[in-house]
This record gives C-alpha cells, sequence and structure tokens, in this order.
C-alpha cells in the first residue's frame, strides 16, 4: 500500500508540472470543458437529475416493485425495487442509475448483495446524449441514435443477466426506513432541486478535469488517441468523431464503459456506503466490451 501511494504521488506531482508549464493550454482545456458543460451536460442531465430525486422522495421504487418484479426477479435474481434505478439510469443517464441503487440500499429496499449486482448494468448513458449529441450530431441521423441507444439497452441488460449468478450468501433485507410517500410535493421538490444542484456540481467538476487529463491524447491524431480520449471522458469524445464504421463502434463501446470520469462519480455516490466500486468496475468493462461487438454487428444493416 505504501509504495501505490508513493507512485500514485509521483505520477499526481508530473501532472502538476504538466499544469504549471502548460497553464495556458491547461486553461483554454478547462474553458472549453466548461462550454461543453454549459451547453451538453447539464442540459441532458439536470432536468433527469431533479425528476429522479422527485421519484424516488415520492415512494416510484415502492409504487412500481410489485409490478416489475416478475421481470426483475427471473431475470436479475432482484427485487421489483430494483427496477426503478435501472429504468432512471437508461432514461436519465450517468450517475443516476448508481445514485438510485444507492439510495434504495441506505433505505434498505435492497441487501448490500443485491445493491452490487445492481450496480453492474443500472449506470447508463443518457438517451439524449446517444439520440441527439452522437446519432443527429455527428451521423445525421435521428435512426442511428436510435439504434446507439437500444445497443446500450441491449448491452445493460445482457450485462445484468451475466452477473446475475455472482451472488454472495443470501442477506437478510434490513427493515426499510420510514416511507417517504408521507413527504409533502413541495419539500420534496425542494430537496430534489438542491440534491441535483449538488450532483450536477460534483458531475461537471469531474467532467472538466478529466477533459483537461484527456486532451495530450488528441495530439497522437489517431485512432488509437480518440479512443483513449473516450475511455477517459464520454463527453470529450464527441468532437473527434466521424460519421463512419470506426467512430460508431468507438461511442458504442465507450457509452457502455462510461469512461473513467463517470467511474469516479459512482465512487463519489459510493462514498459512505459498504458497497465496493469493483462491481461497477467491472459491469462498466464488461458492457462496454459487449456494446462494441453488438454495434459491429449491427452496423453493416444500418
Amino acid at each position: 500500500m505504501k509504495r501505490y501511494r508513493t507512485d500514485l504521488c509521483l505520477v499526481l506531482c508530473g501532472i502538476l508540472i504538466w499544469f504549471l508549464t502548460d497553464a495556458e493550454s491547461v486553461r483554454r482545456s478547462a474553458a472549453a470543458s466548461l462550454a461543453l458543460c454549459a451547453q451538453s451536460v447539464i442540459p441532458a442531465l439536470f432536468p433527469f437529475l431533479v425528476v429522479s430525486n422527485l421519484l424516488l422522495a415520492l415512494g416510484f421504487g415502492t409504487v412500481i416493485a410489485p409490478y416489475l418484479s416478475g421481470f426483475m426477479t427471473p431475470l436479475f435474481q432482484l427485487p421489483g425495487a430494483a427496477s426503478s434505478p435501472l429504468l432512471l439510469g437508461l432514461v436519465g443517464g450517468y450517475p443516476i442509475g448508481a445514485q438510485t441503487a444507492v439510495a434504495l440500499y441506505r433505505r434498505g429496499d435492497l441487501t448490500a448483495d443485491e445493491a452490487q449486482r445492481l450496480l453492474t448494468f443500472c449506470n447508463n448513458s443518457n438517451p439524449v446524449f446517444l439520440i441527439s449529441v452522437i446519432g443527429s450530431g455527428i451521423f445525421g441521423s435521428f435512426r442511428i441514435g436510435v439504434y446507439l441507444w437500444l445497443i446500450h439497452i441491449l448491452s445493460a441488460l445482457l450485462t445484468g443477466l451475466l452477473f446475475r449468478g455472482k451472488c454472495a450468501e443470501k442477506q437478510t433485507r434490513r427493515p426499510p426506513a420510514p416511507t417517504c410517500e408521507a413527504v409533502s410535493f413541495s419539500r420534496a421538490l425542494v430537496e430534489a432541486v438542491r440534491s441535483a444542484s449538488f450532483g450536477m456540481l460534483s458531475v461537471c467538476a469531474f467532467v472538466v478535469f478529466f477533459y483537461v487529463l484527456a486532451r495530450p491524447f488528441t495530439s497522437l491524431n489517431s485512432p488509437l488517441g480518440v479512443t483513449l480520449v473516450g475511455l477517459t471522458e464520454l463527453f470529450s469524445l464527441t468532437p473527434l468523431l466521424s460519421a463512419d464504421r470506426f467512430s460508431f463502434i468507438l461511442a458504442s463501446g465507450c457509452a457502455g464503459w462510461g469512461g473513467l470520469s463517470v467511474l469516479c462519480q459512482t465512487a463519489a455516490v459510493l462514498d459512505g456506503t459498504d458497497l465496493a466500486l469493483r462491481s461497477c468496475f467491472l459491469g462498466k468493462v464488461t458492457q462496454g466490451i459487449v456494446s462494441a461487438l453488438l454495434a459491429a454487428l449491427i452496423f453493416p444493416f444500418l
């Protein structure tokens, strides 16, 4: 552990020296990333964060659990309440799925084992990003964007099936916390907006930091450089894509993986719980690979 910390400190010192010696370029990259947050990240995520927090506060998971338990339990060995992180994650984008799963775990609706397995496939990309930003913006086709989102959904479900057997010994479900349905709508709305604001600030901070870190990869001017950018920060990938097969497969794979930025956002969501980041990491690696393979298979038919 001591050697690990020493090596990490050396790497961080190297990054700090880079920031100091190339301050003007770092400043421009940070400014560009802030513009990206204002134009794409915040409009795509903030409304969904507010609504998902509001739904949770008003007991959305409890309402839909009886209806979707017949889907979640046979396929994923999870209770019906686990459907809300999956649905909100697929509609709202990163990191809403993980945030919702952690909230349900804290309320006692999920055991630690159930939450860990759910985290492997419930944290997903926003359809606005895949359909509008990538499909319409890069490929000039709404239909291609829809295919990207459908691939993303299918890869998430397949990942969930792959990890359904990764369950430890049965745990006793904790008694649920007092239901949030008693909270007034006005109070729930205020709390949802406040929570979404803090969450959005965290997301944008990660986007800015990893956008700056990924900029040197763009100078490689090769498919490897573009791939490294996508693996580091998903939103930074969009200006580097073109309307071709490689970009379609890369966009699909990187959306499934989410990037190091999303992994750090998820780690922040898990902070204060006994849930491990390892499940999220393995799930996103698996989903990224599955997404890329599905995109490669489907592209010839587009």
